[in-house]
């Protein structure tokens, strides 16, 4: 894909976020600059997934403020769908990233497609383009959920745990993706327990 436009640095100030009733995240200020990748680490339950969902826009925090959010959306990979929610191939999986960048009535252009075939091949999921999601193994139903997000073009990339339980090369590949994307230029966060990806990114921000 070709470099991304400059992007500003995300950033979280004062953020208080709740969710389900107890107070998440308190007044957690940090800066994700465009350009690199930034883990976010900490024990389970100390709201890395929260601080995604806030970054993303999906979740309102109750103080604070979230700035640098591009006006086209950030591409936001949650962690790994049930097979069973997305009855799809996994090209046409992939081509859901490229909903936004058109008219819903416009059906999918040269590019569009390019970019799809790009991301396959990327996540070395070509050759099950058109097999199923449900009926891929963890590994390659997580570079598949990958590709739809790295799809979209944006200049925010944020995944929730993109090598949990997944296997080695997967692991690889995503990490190297991640990369890339900083690479051109993207500001791109996501939440790790796994050394090697931890040790991968350039910055980490660590929860407690």
């Amino acid at each position: 894909m070709p470099a991304a436009p400059p992007a500003a640095a995300l950033t979280a100030s004062d953020l208080v976020v709740r969710r389900g009733g107890r107070t998440v995240l308190d007044g957690l200020s940090a800066t994700f600059p465009a350009g690199a990748v930034t883990a976010l680490t900490g024990p389970n339950g100390s709201g890395k997934s929260t601080l995604l969902d806030a970054l993303a826009g999906v979740l309102d925090p109750s103080a604070g403020r979230v700035t640098g959010l591009p006006a086209d959306g950030v591409a936001y990979v949650t962690q790994a769908v049930p097979p069973t929610v997305l009855p799809l191939t996994v090209r046409a999986t992939v081509a859901m990233g490229r909903w936004r960048r058109r008219p819903w009535w416009r059906p999918p252009g040269r590019d569009d497609r390019r970019i799809v075939d790009a991301q396959l091949e990327r996540m070395a999921i070509g050759g099950l383009a058109d097999r199923p999601l449900e009926g891929l193994s963890g590994g390659q139903r997580q570079r598949t959920l990958v590709a739809l997000g790295l799809a979209q073009g944006s200049r925010v990339v944020l995944v929730d745990e993109p090598t949990a339980g997944v296997d080695r090369d997967s692991a690889a590949l995503v990490v190297a993706a991640l990369a890339a994307e900083a690479a051109r230029g993207v500001v791109v966060v996501h939440a790790a327990h796994d050394a090697a990806a931890i040790a991968a990114a350039d910055r980490v921000v660590t929860l407690a």
